[in-house]
């Protein structure tokens, strides 16, 4: 992060740490976001993804399901593109 880099990748970032150690991350993201740096990261953690995200792109099955701009991220949508599972086939019990 001293060097300036224009892309950080960060896989799992908050995996294992505590409330306030995440706050502190998401700030320095944020932080090194709105000073031009691309940050891809990868999470498991839905809510993060939600919260963090400009744009997501969801696996399934080691290819890209589908990608979703800021207006459309939810934990829904990207179940629904994760799974390959949408909630009209859940209503109609179609699994």
């Amino acid at each position: 992060v001293a060097i300036g880099p224009r892309i950080l990748i960060l896989d799992e970032p908050t995996r294992g740490v505590d409330v306030g150690a995440k706050s502190e991350i998401y700030r320095i993201m944020n932080d090194m976001a709105r000073q031009g740096v691309a940050i891809l990261m990868i999470s498991s953690e839905l809510p993060e993804v939600v919260g963090m995200s400009d744009r997501v792109y969801v696996m399934r099955e080691g290819a890209i399901a589908g990608e979703l701009q800021a207006g459309d991220i939810s934990q829904e949508s990207i179940m629904t593109l994760a799974t390959g599972v949408n909630d009209s086939h859940l209503k109609a019990g179609q699994l």
